[in-house]
């Protein structure tokens, strides 16, 4: 299952954006919620309010949080 995949099934609004260099994932889980991201070998792991998801992510993805949109960075 993709991260995609695993966003929509926890019914979080997901967007896949695809570039030459790599893509994007950006995940919105709501202005103003409380969230905080971190990556611990490769898996994401997203705190927001009292909801917990992991998901898993390229050694070499970049990944933050603002206003409460998760982003993922991944390179060709």
């Amino acid at each position: 299952m993709t991260v995609l995949q695993q966003f929509e099934e926890e019914g979080i609004d997901a967007r896949r954006f695809e570039y030459e260099d790599g893509f994007v994932l950006a995940a919105d889980f709501g202005r103003g919620t409380d969230a905080a991201v971190d990556v611990v070998d490769g898996t994401v792991i997203v705190v927001a309010g009292d909801d917990h998801h992991e998901f898993e992510v390229d050694d070499d993805a970049r990944v933050f949080m603002n206003n409460g949109v998760l982003t993922i960075e991944v390179n060709a």
